[in-house]
């Protein structure tokens, strides 16, 4: 698993390991050859710099921020709470999914507002 933003001069490197041959070939002229079961995963912040064949061979695919529900952070912000507080994570994730979408439903619903008018009276 390789997490953070993609650099272009080591993912150049990776072609070799992305085709079809999966072939590792380090710096010292040394190659590896990695087995059919073994698969590589890119975690990446953005494509800014991967060429489109790096795109093309991992099949890398990009959601902003903006298009994922808040569910999917809530998961992947539960999941790192749990690693930094082990047993934890899960019944922090049940609480919010338990409470924040109806909190969201109640927030999001349209409100109608009545005014009040009370009859004035005056003292003489």
């Amino acid at each position: 698993v390789f997490d953070g933003p993609v650099d272009a001069i080591w993912i150049e490197n990776m072609n070799t390991v992305l085709d079809d041959n999966k072939m590792l070939c380090l710096t010292s002229g040394e190659r590896i050859k990695l087995p059919d079961t073994m698969t590589v995963l890119f975690e990446v912040n953005d494509l800014a710099v991967a060429s489109p064949a790096t795109v093309s061979r991992c099949g890398m695919v990009y959601m902003e921020p903006v298009h994922l529900p808040w569910q999917a952070v809530a998961k992947t912000w539960s999941i790192g709470f749990d690693k930094r507080y082990p047993g934890q994570g899960a019944p922090l994730h049940t609480l919010i999914e338990s409470t924040c979408e109806p909190a969201l439903k109640f927030i999001r619903k349209p409100v109608s507002y009545t005014h009040l008018t009370l009859p004035t009276k005056r003292i003489v």
